[in-house]
């Protein structure tokens, strides 16, 4: 299949699916260039729609015409289905807004600006971009190479799927979450991205993502649209113990790790190890994780000979679509009085990172409330199966 781009001026319809979407906030002329540009770089096999945020011809007709709200939504639906915006900023009268804008913008990672060699403000600008792990460019051409970078060869979307975000989009934990509703007999009728949390070398691995969702429930035959979806890589979570002579005297291995999400007393969360590597849900690796991050946060090599699988389940479901791989091994008692020594320095990965390993009882887990409700259950699932 070839491909083909397709570009949609303000109050057009746009396609019923794509493979990738850029939106172009620039005046017309510059537009048009850029229009061009992308028509000649595109390499993929698949549909690129290009919205033009200004009119085709700028000596036309009033876009807005007698409908000033339909182009507002045209606008809002191009901003939130846009894989990448790119934002052009040539001359002093713009030049002023781009303190502004680069700071509204500075963690929506679709954004390329861009300003001429020339532009007031471009060197504040690039520094701002370099700084914040932002794209920046200087010509039009570099500008479309890095949204086309962005986009690569794209992923087919239609329908409500469309204002969903490709590196959203692209996520496992989305297509975990997304699986599941098409599963259910549910339809995605659109979204809109509130927020991501990308970390990694340019800020290019995404963590965390949020998506007002509205969705056709198939089982009730309604739509619901009044929630955000949040998500995240899935877990993989180690339950250690070591028999007692009832369920409540049996030793449990916790770790105690500062989150500044912690509402507990001593600030602290006190929780299974574990952590993510967005593997799938592919059973294997998330039992290698497991023994990964369990030596990571106790110093315990534990053989993965030993390990039970317990399965996964969500972790919070009103709150979070990810889910936690539960695996358990009964320890020894070297193993468990090497855990209880006092520890002088604490476990984990440089300073973004830190966990003590704490032995308790089952019965003291209840009893002092310190660990969450997903941990407790955790815990009494590895326990009773």
């Amino acid at each position: 299949m070839s491909g083909e781009v397709i570009a949609v001026y303000p109050g057009q319809e746009a396609p019923a699916s794509w493979d990738g979407c850029i939106l172009v906030q620039a005046s017309a002329p510059w537009a048009a260039g850029a229009i061009a540009l992308l028509r000649q770089l595109w390499a993929g096999e698949g549909r690129l729609v290009v919205f033009a945020a200004g009119p085709r011809d700028p000596a036309g007709d009033d876009p807005a015409g007698d409908d000033p709200a339909g182009l507002a939504r045209w606008h809002d639906f191009a901003f939130a289905a846009a894989d990448v915006v790119l934002r052009w900023w040539p001359d002093e009268l713009q030049a002023r807004s781009v303190p502004g804008s680069l700071a509204a913008c500075r963690d929506d990672q679709r954004v390329v600006h861009g300003a001429p060699p020339d532009a007031p403000y471009r060197r504040y600008l690039l520094d701002y971009a370099d700084r914040h792990a932002l794209s920046a460019a200087t010509t039009p051409a570099g500008m479309a190479s890095a949204a086309l970078g962005k986009i690569g060869p794209g992923a087919r979307r239609t329908g409500g799927e469309r204002e969903v975000p490709l590196p959203v989009w692209q996520a496992g934990s989305f297509q975990r979450w997304y699986s599941a509703q098409v599963s259910a007999g549910n339809t995605l009728l659109g979204a809109r991205q509130v927020w991501t949390f990308s970390t990694g070398p340019g800020r290019g691995l995404l963590i965390y993502w949020a998506l007002q969702v509205r969705v056709r429930v198939r089982a009730e035959d309604r739509v619901k649209s009044n929630e955000v979806v949040i998500s995240r890589p899935d877990v993989s979570v180690m339950a250690l113990y070591r028999r007692g002579r009832t369920t409540d005297d049996t030793a449990v291995v916790l770790v105690r790790e500062f989150r500044s999400t912690a509402a507990t007393s001593d600030g602290f969360v006190h929780e299974l190890p574990g952590g993510s590597g967005d593997s799938g849900d592919s059973g294997s690796d998330a039992r290698d994780q497991a023994v990964a991050e369990t030596a990571e946060e106790t110093g315990l090599s534990i053989d993965i000979r030993r390990i039970r699988a317990h399965g996964s389940r969500q972790v919070a479901a009103t709150l979070s679509a990810h889910r936690a791989y539960l695996f358990s091994a009964e320890i020894t008692e070297d193993e468990l009085a090497r855990l209880r020594a006092p520890e002088r320095t604490p476990y984990g990965v440089g300073d973004t990172e830190r966990t003590w390993p704490e032995v308790t009882t089952f019965g003291e887990i209840r009893r002092n409330r310190l660990a969450d409700w997903a941990t407790l259950g955790m815990i009494a699932e590895a326990l009773l199966d």
